[in-house]
């Protein structure tokens, strides 16, 4: 999707927070920039999600990684082997800083690793800056087209 299309930029939130997601929500509703926003409280719903054909591919996940059931690297690596997903933009957004976890969220494919901002308007700006980056700036192969090659049809 780049600026020039009106469709607001579909969002998935993972996190098992509950005041994590919240904020994420309040802060990228106060960005004005036209978002649909899910969210998923750890990688079992989002693989879930993600693999239900009837909802759209979304634009970008913000993937946390320490949640129950299935973590953030689990969903990740999943997530890139699979054709219909695997070019979806992943930004990691954890609390977690050890060189381990950054070091393996990119080996399994991220496409950028920030911790969580500790202030309310750092994180505003934050979602402002990924949502004109990955959505408004970078270029995406065309979904549909991946869908289609994948099931045959092209």
């Amino acid at each position: 999707m780049n600026s020039n299309n009106r469709k607001p930029a579909y969002i998935i939130a993972v996190d098992d927070d509950p005041d994590d997601r919240d904020m994420i929500e309040m802060a990228l509703s106060e960005t004005k920039l036209p978002t649909r926003l899910e969210l998923l409280q750890d990688g079992e719903s989002l693989m879930q999600h993600l693999q239900d054909t009837t909802k759209p591919v979304p634009d970008m996940i913000l993937l946390d990684i320490n949640m129950p059931r299935m973590n953030g690297l689990e969903a990740l690596a999943q997530i890139k082997q699979h054709p219909r997903l695997k070019t979806i933009p992943i930004v990691m957004l954890t609390t977690s800083k050890t060189q381990d976890d950054i070091t393996r969220s990119y080996q399994l494919g991220c496409n950028s690793y920030i911790s969580k901002p500790v202030l309310y308007e750092t994180l505003v700006d934050l979602m402002n800056m990924l949502h004109q980056y990955w959505i408004s700036t970078v270029e995406h192969p065309f979904i549909q087209k991946a869908i289609d090659e994948h099931l045959g049809a092209g």
